[in-house]
């Protein structure tokens, strides 16, 4: 995975903020400050960017992961609307110094953007995540946990390298109290969900 500080390229697992130069240092480090920082220095095309707990984090999107994405997208243009969908679209969450980029994010009908032109994470529905081995510790750890804090009804985790899908529904305070692990080929049922569809996976590759 290649990440960016401030003045290189560099190949690790992430950035750790204290390391980007900010232009003021005595400012209270805030996601706009560190996508700001982001934005002076070359990101390559293709590249996923987002922020867990003040730490950045960069993968490149390989076709495998695509191929799972645009299936699940599909899928769900069923009951959602183009403009009710996401992929790899910055939401802030709960907790700090998170900004996601979920792989699929699906929006409530009622869901509106905030003042700075961005979704809000109570209109979340469903997000699924596509593992990629570099990051999936946070899918499967912190990026979990938020998504239960944020009451995000659907957690989707598919898992290529593992062939299993994990499905983690009726958040509690920090976790998810239901969580269901279906083989690749596997229906998911998530019709008596928010979802309110079946998702096939049998189309699902393998890493």
């Amino acid at each position: 995975m290649t990440v960016v500080e401030a003045d290189r390229v560099v190949e690790t697992d992430r950035i750790d903020t204290d390391r980007i130069d900010m232009a003021d240092e005595s400012s209270e480090l805030t996601l706009d400050m560190l996508f700001g920082a982001l934005e002076k220095v070359p990101v390559p095309e293709g590249v996923k960017v987002e922020i867990v707990e003040g730490n950045i984090f960069m993968s490149p999107q390989r076709q495998v992961h695509w191929e799972i994405t645009l299936d699940i997208i599909e899928q769900l243009r069923a009951k959602y609307p183009r403009k009710r969908l996401a992929s790899d679209v910055r939401i802030d969450f709960p907790g700090q110094l998170n900004a996601f980029c979920a792989d699929v994010t699906a929006l409530a009908a009622n869901a509106e953007k905030d003042e700075n032109g961005r979704w809000r994470y109570k209109d979340v529905e469903f997000i699924a995540e596509v593992i990629s081995r570099r990051t999936a510790a946070n899918d499967y750890g912190l990026k979990k946990t938020t998504y239960a804090v944020a009451d995000v009804p659907v957690y989707l985790i598919a898992d290529p390298y593992t062939g299993r899908c994990h499905v983690y529904t009726d958040p509690k305070d920090d976790e998810y109290t239901t969580e269901l692990t279906l083989v690749f080929g596997k229906e998911i049922d998530l019709s008596d969900t928010k979802v309110g569809l079946v998702l096939k996976t049998d189309e699902f590759p393998r890493d």
